[in-house]
């Protein structure tokens, strides 16, 4: 009879813990900054405890993420040899409403994002530790100006979404 209740009791305890863990790590909810019925004592509060300094984006500029659909395949080369594959995926930050003028230009932004990241690899980003936040900040930096040059000001900013490196040999 306790081999048959012993596995469902152990259960209900490992239910009941993970239950309770999942409670106490709650975040606390978000206080809102300003209150419908026109009360500033919520905005003073939240002021208090973020510091109010923190910048704020203009309210009018409302963004979506356009993920381009393939990834971006860049060689690593050594001494003209091919040491490295470096494989990434991208999402622009844009305007809402400028999908359909991102997708229509792709193949533009597509051949003027190669020619970045061919430099950057070109130039050793892709060696040593690559994913060191002066290095991707740079990436991000020259990424985003070209993607500007290319498709125009919607374009807010280029996420690094995955990256990969493998190396050959």
């Amino acid at each position: 009879m306790i081999k048959k209740l012993l596995p469902i009791l152990l259960a209900l305890v490992g239910l009941g813990a993970g239950v309770g863990g999942g409670l106490m790590l709650r975040p606390d909810p978000e206080i809102v900054a300003i209150d419908p019925c026109g009360d500033t004592e919520a905005a003073a509060l939240h002021d208090a405890e973020h510091g109010g300094d923190e910048e704020v984006p203009p309210e009018n500029t409302a963004f979506e993420y356009v993920k381009l659909n393939n990834q971006f395949v860049i060689p690593d080369l050594d001494g003209g040899r091919v040491t490295a594959m470096v494989v990434l995926s991208l999402s622009l930050e844009a305007t809402t409403g400028s999908r359909e003028a991102i997708y229509a230009r792709e193949p533009k932004l597509r051949d003027a994002f190669l020619q970045v990241l061919f430099d950057h690899a070109n130039t050793g980003g892709f060696k040593g530790a690559f994913t060191d936040s002066s290095t991707m900040n740079a990436l991000r930096r020259a990424l985003v100006e070209v993607a500007q040059k290319t498709i125009g000001p919607q374009i807010n900013d280029v996420l690094v979404i995955d990256i990969v490196r493998q190396d050959i040999g």
